[in-house]
This record gives structure tokens, sequence and C-alpha cells, in this order.
């Protein structure tokens, strides 16, 4: 799927720099007295309701993409079922407030804090004294050690997906009483909070056979507001149920029931009646959005929108007119024409009637919507290929609008239309802030001058293969071969339309090849002198001096100032060494990437403007990330990475420099575009160990500026949440970067309401 992602940190972070080092890279905005971080761009939408609102018992059928084929978070297999187990059933030290920071779970701990740091870091946590597992034991130190030891990496029997923290802590002991738990590390770790959430009963952690195979299928021990009732296979779903040991407010549900649904089916499955809370795509949006008809007031939000900004169509869909012809030809004189009408019409009365019960079923939902903690990027493979070349990356990476790449997305959906502005963080978290200066902004021109200096020269001769017509220069050489013996001349006013080199200026409506205005052209490359010497380096111009001005430029490529262009050669690939510039572009071909389809669309578009071509290959959901993604069978790719609350850690993997394994292949991590640098490294590092939150942040931004700068990957914009939720269902649906309060969610009693977001205000990106 697009979305590489588990949740939040079980396992590793999931989804799906050459020369950064002497790149400069612009004072960074963290420099400044104002916060770069800026706030969310969406509220939650869960229909917040105060719990004397909701109702006591019920069931919540909740849609979720899989079974999990393991329960414990800390395994490569887990999921995001896994992760929303979790929340609900174990103990969870901090958890994720608005922004995506974290903040103390007071179910769990009455505080949290560094005591010491000379000579070595000491955490000690002081836990609730009512925190017990569902078996009446206390909460302790000793879940907190087995935890460790699981974890540390040590020990090889433990089948783990990472180590990260857990092995930088020296020692775990009891500390004043045994609600203290003291945690000794040896080396400091700024990420620390992201320890112990969740947190395992010793049953699950204390030997690698438990760990391995103990919490699979089943969780004997938990200590949440709900317990793992059973997890049927068969059945397709994971049934929670309130944990009577439960110290906090009480659930107000009696179950929560996930339910295996796939996304293409979801909406027959809310028609039927079978859920309560969905995940849903933008089409099945619509549809619900268009039965539950225009909002009621402001605190509902506009209706969702379809793809070309207006509602869509409805069931019947047909004019007065062809209704009219229709009773005339079921009422007219020829009969066999008389029969099949009225048998047509009774299909359409049938159809019709079945339209409008699934709408009548829809029309108790709503849609909740938020923007999710991730973000879409576009990837750039850079181990090998013209993608290799800095030059060629950044060319690409500066010929797109990310501003209206976000606007196809968002906009139809009534979300603010954004560009994310940063690799390691989202709008409104602590390390945010938008470090693309270090890239530029989308200019076509200096696309195409970057293309030149690495040698990509606009209508270059490219080797035919067996069987295949020739391009470029080879081909314009047919082309005018075949028109010998023709009349070519023309009167010497005439224009055939041939462009022609050095006379750019001459056309009588003052519009210049592209179709585009004079005032359009300064537009896009900032007009005066600078167009104008961009012009030159395009059209490969002589000066007076007699040089040839493109960058890059072969002897000979370029014909005198006067000469017609072959003909196509404004649209001819550039080419160097006998070879296009084209690009594989990869992509999913599943009923739920259509999304991603359409952004790619636009970018392949993007790139033709530069002279980049693309070859689109669409592959199977379930082989894109394995056999495509993590094996480098790629040149562009799209999919997205979650937010973390904890960069530093999370982000290192996908950013490190691959390095050489002992076998002699690459070992990438999960830096999937293979494009890095020891001094991102080193800036992530520097993070991972200081204690001061505003230098870690401050080593963040400019680890992600050189990022930047790198053009392995650029990130689009921030994933949409959208969800389908039962009108009555309160404190559940789009969660944005909270975490769910499971206890707090049940339905709501009669004639109560929740809260809804207002409408988001149409936003455009800053300049």
């Amino acid at each position: 799927m697009s979305h590489v992602g588990v949740g939040p940190r079980a396992v590793m972070r999931s989804v799906a720099f050459l020369t950064a080092g002497v790149l400069a890279v612009p004072a960074l905005a963290g420099c400044t007295s104002e916060d770069p971080s800026g706030k969310p761009l969406a509220e939650r939408d869960v229909a917040a309701a105060a719990r004397t609102s909701v109702s006591d018992g019920g069931t919540l059928r909740w849609a979720v993409d899989s079974v999990p084929d393991t329960l414990n978070a800390f395994q490569s297999d887990a999921d995001a079922t896994t992760t929303r187990v979790a929340q609900a059933v174990l103990p969870s030290m901090f958890r994720m407030d608005e922004t995506g920071s974290p903040v103390r779970n007071p179910d769990y701990l009455e505080s949290a804090e560094v005591v010491d740091t000379e000579p070595k870091q000491v955490v000690v946590y002081k836990l609730n004294q009512q925190a017990v597992w569902s078996d009446g034991r206390e909460i302790g130190a000793a879940d907190f050690a087995a935890q460790w030891r699981a974890l540390s990496g040590k020990d090889s029997a433990y089948w783990t997906a990472r180590n990260a923290g857990y092995d930088r802590i020296e020692k775990i002991e009891r500390g004043a009483s045994d609600l203290e738990v003291k945690v000794t590390f040896s080396r400091p770790y700024a990420d620390w909070k992201a320890l112990f959430t969740p947190l395992y009963p010793k049953d699950v952690t204390g030997t690698p056979d438990a760990f391995n195979d103990g919490a699979r299928r089943a969780l004997k021990v938990s200590a949440g507001p709900f317990a793992v009732k059973k997890v049927d296979t068969k059945g397709d779903q994971v049934v929670l149920t309130g944990n009577p040991r439960w110290w906090g407010e009480p659930a107000k549900l009696d179950q929560i029931v996930l339910r295996a649904v796939p996304r293409d089916e979801r909406v027959s499955e809310l028609v039927a009646g079978k859920l309560d809370l969905a995940e849903i795509d933008p089409e099945t949006a619509d549809e619900v959005g268009l039965a539950a008809g225009p909002p009621r007031d402001a605190a509902t939000g506009t209706p969702l929108m379809g793809p070309g900004g207006s509602p869509a169509a409805g069931a019947q869909g047909r004019s007065a007119a062809e209704a009219l012809r229709s009773w005339a030809v079921a009422n007219g004189s020829d009969e066999e024409a008389a029969e099949e009408e009225v048998l047509a019409r009774e299909e359409r009365r049938e159809a019709e009637a079945k339209a409008r019960r699934r709408q009548q079923a829809l029309s108790g939902f709503e849609v909740r919507k938020s923007l999710e903690p991730a973000y879409t990027q576009l990837a750039l493979n850079g181990a090998d290929g013209p993608l290799a070349d800095e030059r060629v990356r950044r060319a690409v990476a500066r010929a797109l609008d990310r501003e209206k790449l976000a606007e196809a997305v968002l906009k139809p959906l009534g979300l603010p239309a954004e560009p994310v502005g940063s690799h390691l963080a989202l709008s409104g978290q602590p390390a945010y802030a938008d470090g693309s200066g270090a890239l530029g902004e989308q200019n076509a021109k200096e696309a195409r001058a970057l293309l030149a200096d690495a040698g990509w020269v606009p209508g270059g001769p490219v080797k035919k293969k067996d069987g295949e017509e020739a391009a470029g220069a080879e081909k314009d050489k047919k082309d005018e071969e075949e028109k010998d013996g023709k009349d070519e001349k023309k009167s010497e006013g005439d224009d055939d339309g041939t462009y022609i080199v050095g006379e750019d200026n001459k056309n009588t409506d003052n519009k210049n090849t592209d179709g585009r205005n004079e005032g359009d052209r300064n537009d896009d490359d900032g007009g005066g002198d600078d167009a104008k010497d961009g012009a030159d380096r395009e059209s490969g111009e002589k000066h007076s001096s007699g040089k040839n001005t493109a960058q890059g430029g072969a002897p000979g490529a370029y014909a005198p100032k006067g000469t017609a262009a072959p003909a196509g050669a404004a649209a001819a690939p550039l080419a160097k060494d006998g070879k296009a510039l084209t690009l594989r572009f990869v992509l999913p071909s599943g009923p739920g990437s259509e999304t991603l389809r359409t952004v790619a669309d636009r970018i392949t578009d993007m790139l033709k403007e530069i002279g980049i071509g693309t070859e689109v290959s669409k592959v199977p959901d379930e082989s894109y990330f394995k056999d495509h993604i993590a094996a480098g069978e790629y040149d562009l790719a799209l999919y997205s990475w979650p937010a973390s609350a904890f960069p530093a850690t999370d982000a290192r993997p996908i950013y490190a420099k691959p390095v050489p394994a002992a076998d002699g292949s690459l070992n990438v991590a999960q830096n999937y575009t293979r494009v890095g640098t020891d001094q991102v490294d080193q800036l992530f590092d520097r993070a991972m160990t200081t204690l001061d939150q505003k230098e870690a942040r401050g080593l963040l931004r400019k680890a992600d500026s050189r990022i930047w700068a790198a053009a392995g990957s650029v990130p689009l914009y921030q994933r949409p949440q959208l969800v389908a939720a039962r009108e009555n269902l309160a404190n559940a649906g789009a969660f944005g970067f909270e975490t769910p309060v499971y206890e707090d969610m049940g339905f709501l009693k009669k004639g109560a309401h929740g809260s809804r977001p207002s409408a988001p205000a149409s936003s455009s990106p800053s300049s």
C-alpha cells in the first residue's frame, strides 16, 4: 500500500545525501523569534462529548484493514491493528496530544523526569498507585526490566523488530518504593519518553519463548480500559471487552469489535448496518456526505465535493428531456421499441429504489475529517541511473508545483491544502520548520539549467533499439530526408508554425512558443534580463562572443540564430550519451490508490515541461513495497511516512547514509531512496543525545534542510483522514495527532450532541 506504517513507534517507523555537505543551506526559521512550528493545519473531528452525555453500554463495530498476525507490537509483523489493540488494553506512559507531542498519561504515571545527567542520565518513573494488571498484580519495576532485557538487542533469542533507545539503558531497578522505577542510561538519550509505550507484562517479555509466541493470538494479562476477549481469524475480527480491574474512568462501551473489512467493501457494510465507524476513501466520503444532505450549521462544515469541485451525480441522473422521450417511446406505436423501453423503465425504477434505500441507510452516518499524522512524498531513487546525479534529482524536485499537488488532493475534500515543509515533522509539532528553502522554489527554468549542467540536452541524438524508430536528432534527420523533393519554400511573410531559434519575440500575438503570453512568462521566470538569459540557455542562442550559452551543450548541438528548428524539436526528450532522460515511475494498481495515480499524472505533466519523460508502471498492491520500493526497483515512487513525536530516533533509519553490509550488499535500513550523507547522520546523533529540547529541535531542523538539499525525497502533502461515523457516536472519528481515549467512546444519549470543528477556512500556502 502507499502508506507504510503501523503507528506510534512499536516497530520500525514505517511507511513506504550526495554532496549535501557542500551546499549552502539558508538560515533556519528557528533562528528567529517567531516559532516556526506553527499550528496543526486541521483539528481532530471526533464529535467530542462529555462523558455525562454518553450512554453506558453498546458495541462499537470498527472497520480495520486486517486481523493482526501478532498482538506483540514489538515484532516485525505487527500492523496498525496491533497498535490499536495495544492502545486500548496496555499501559502507555505517554500519549500524543493535539500537536503530536508526548504528554504524561496520568492513568499510569504520577510523574516521570530526568533526575540526574552526570555521570549518567537517570530517569525516575513514579507509577499511579492504583495501576494493576488484570490478574491483580501491581505494575512495577519487574515489568520495565523484563521489557528492557527483551528489547535491548543483547539476546538474539528475542525476535524483535528494533531496539532503539532500549539499547542505551544500563540498568533498571526499584526506586524508593514499589511505585518507583529507576532507569539508568549508559549513554544520554533525548527520546526517553518514547520508551515503555506500550508496556507488556513480564509474563510476555520475561523469556524468549513467551515474547516470540506468547502474545501473538492472545493477551491473557492486560491493564487498560479494555481487555482482549478473542482474536477470531475465521470471523475476521478482534473482540475487546471491558476490563473489570480497570481503575480509571470506566469504559462507556461494553465491547469494541475490530472487523477486517477491505476498503472497497466498507460502503456496502455501512449500508448493511454492519459497521459504526470506518476510515473511507474520497469517493465513499462523497456518497456518505451527499446522503447526509447539506450541513445543518457551521459546526458540520461544508459538503464534500467531487474531483471536479461539484457534488457527484444523483442516482437517477436523467434530464426532463430524457424522461419525456422515454415516456413517448414507451407509449408509442412501435410495439417492439415500446416493450423494450417499458422493461428499461422498470429496471431503472428498481435501480432508483435501490439507490434510495442505499441513500437512506447512509443518511445515518456523517463524514468526520481531519489530516492524518502522515505525509505523502515523492521518492527519488539515487542508487543508480540518472537520479544518482544530484543535479537531476534537484531538477525533478524543482519542477514540482507542490502547492498545486496539495490542492488537487485536499481542496476538494474541504481540508487545508498546504504542502508539507519538513521531512521530520508536521505543522504544529515542536520540531517542525519549513526547510524547503534549502532546495529552492518551483522554477522550471532553473530546473532545465540544472539538467543542462548535468549534460542532458534538448533534442540530443537518441540511439534506437532494434525494431524501434529513432528519436531526437536521428529521428529529425530521418524526417528531413523524407521531405526531399517536396515543396518546402514559403513566402517570407508566411508563418507555418515552425519555431525559429532566436526569433522568440516575433510572434504577432505577443505569445511565446509555449502558448503563454509574455506576462505569464515573466511570472514564471522572473521577467526582465533573467528571463532573457534563461531563453538564451534553453534555445542555445550564441552571444556576440560566439560562445554557445546552453549549459552542458555539446559542439554542434545547437543551430545558429535564425535557423528553423527540426520538426518536433520542442517536444523532443532530453538526451545524453545517446539515451533519453526517461524515469521509471512505479505506482500501486489497487482500488484504493486512485489519489496516488492522480498525483502521479500531474507530476508526469510537470516533468514533461522540463523535458523529462516517464514510464509509468502499475504493479499489484501486495508487491508494490516489497518488490519495488524496498528492493530499489524504481526511479520515482509515491508513498507515505507517519509523523513521529521522536524524529531523532524514528527518522534516522529513514535518512541514514546506506553502508556496505558484511556480505557486500548495501544496508539501506529504511532509506529506500538510497540517498544519505555523513553530515545528516551526525546531526541526528547529536539530536538524540542532547537533553536540551531547544538544541535538539535546532539540530533536527538543520538535518531537515540538508535532506531537502540532497533531494532524495520531496514531501508533498499531509494525508487526508476521512472517517464515516454513525451520527450518534461520540469521541471517535478522525483523531488527527491525538491518541484515542477508548474509555470515552460511546453512543450519545437522546437529545445530546457531540462537538464538531468549524469548517476550515480556505487556506493557501504562504509564499
